[in-house]
């Protein structure tokens, strides 16, 4: 494996993410239901997506929870769901 030339050093900020932005767009964005793009895809590790391009928002957060509830109340679970997140 190559060594990078930034390693242990600050990252420049053009490599920076910019967070006001991703916040803004994560309840600005509404995603297209007709856009396969911007549809839930879930892979090996969860859903995966970003708010700028409207791949992950809060509408997409809001139908995934819905998601659990109804399939929930479906198959009569009832005991506690435990959700993890990560970053």
């Amino acid at each position: 494996m190559t060594l990078s030339p930034l390693a242990g050093k600050p990252p420049p900020s053009s490599l920076l993410a910019d967070i006001p932005r991703l916040v803004t767009d994560f309840f600005a964005i509404r995603p297209d239901p007709e856009n396969p793009s911007q549809r839930i895809s879930f892979g090996t590790s969860g859903h995966r997506g970003s708010s700028l391009k409207g791949t992950f928002n809060e509408n997409h957060i809001l139908c995934i929870t819905q998601a659990v509830c109804l399939y929930r109340q479906a198959h009569g679970i009832r005991g506690p769901l435990f959700i993890g997140a990560d970053t």
